[in-house]
């Protein structure tokens, strides 16, 4: 492509609530060996993009500028290197940052193509949380058809991939939501048992539902101690966020004497090799189950780029359930 390349991104300058983002205007490079450019046809709205926003979620280096960790579209440009795409082909990937734009750039190992018959906005809302969940519950966590399996938070964009992800991998899915109709979603989805924190003694629900082998935990806090209450024995704990703290008090005795295993990871940090790893995993064993329609994302609200501050706002108000998305 030889003339320049223009697209809009989102930053926040300076920390903040969601009135804190600026929408800005920049030129491109040409997509450099091993990248490819994006022509954004959706972007998905995460949790850790707010806690960018917040300042406190700093881009790894040489991440593109601007927010945003993944995206759909078409294929704009392909690097030097590039092999297994061509121009205007359906894809979705998970970006390093500035996901949020018109153009986005991605290392094409971290691409798929979207399968025939699955919606290209909503396939927006795939990479992060297939990845996440993934290498989470299904690399890490070594889950297995027949074990019982716990998400937290079961009706957010992570929790509703988990529970499906979960059931088409022959799980026995449990859930925890907040409200009466966010546990509808996680039933609708396919989880066994579904138990409303805010109503019900979740722990004690989970041990009469037979206890958890794995637990995707998204909390932290006073819910880590909980979640090794209801852990089986050889139970893997997986601690991906701690929305009410990272530092907690253990008695480790418990730990011991049923041989439990607690672990976590972040995903954007990782090296490119890494996350093409990942991405080759989802490929082979997630995206037939995308491509059959057992794995989809619920679409919770699309907004306009320019309404981007309304689709944060709608993230801290924590009444979405499923994913929010901006379309560029």
């Amino acid at each position: 492509m030889n003339q320049p390349i223009v697209t809009r991104i989102v930053t926040a300058p300076e920390p903040g609530g969601p009135e804190a983002l600026r929408i800005e205007e920049i030129t491109l490079d040409p997509p450099g060996r091993g990248e490819v450019l994006i022509q954004v046809t959706a972007a998905g709205v995460n949790r850790p993009d707010v806690i960018e926003r917040m300042g406190f979620y700093p881009p790894p280096p040489g991440a593109p500028k601007g927010l945003g960790l993944e995206v759909s579209g078409t294929i704009l440009a392909l690097g030097e290197g590039v092999t297994g795409f061509e121009r205007g082909q359906r894809v979705c990937a998970l970006v390093a940052g500035g996901g949020y734009a018109d153009i986005a750039r991605a290392a094409a190992g971290s691409v798929l193509p979207v399968p025939e018959g699955v919606d290209l906005v909503a396939a927006a809302g795939l990479p992060e949380t297939l990845f996440t969940v993934w290498t989470n519950v299904f690399d890490t966590g070594a889950l297995q058809p027949g074990e019982r399996f716990l998400v937290h938070g079961g009706s957010s964009g992570i929790g509703t991939s988990a529970i499906q992800m979960a059931k088409a991998h022959g799980a026995i899915v449990l859930a925890t939501a907040g409200t009466a109709g966010k546990c509808a979603i996680c039933r609708d989805l396919g989880a066994d048992h579904v138990f409303n924190y805010r109503e019900e003694d979740w722990v004690e629900g989970v041990k009469a539902a037979g206890g958890a082998d794995v637990i995707l935990d998204m909390v932290g806090g006073d819910y880590v101690a909980r979640n090794l209450a209801v852990l089986n024995r050889f139970g893997r704990l997986v601690q991906i966020a701690f929305l009410k703290g990272s530092r907690v008090e253990l008695d480790l005795m418990g730990l011991m004497l049923k041989r439990q295993t607690i672990t976590g990871s972040t995903l954007r940090a990782r090296s490119d090799e890494e996350k093409a790893q990942i991405a080759a995993d989802v490929h082979a064993q997630v995206w037939p189950w995308v491509a059959d329609g057992k794995v989809k994302t619920l679409v919770d609200s699309t907004f306009a780029l320019g309404e981007v501050a309304s689709a944060h706002a709608r993230m801290d108000s924590m009444a979405h359930a499923g994913k929010i998305l901006l379309l560029p």
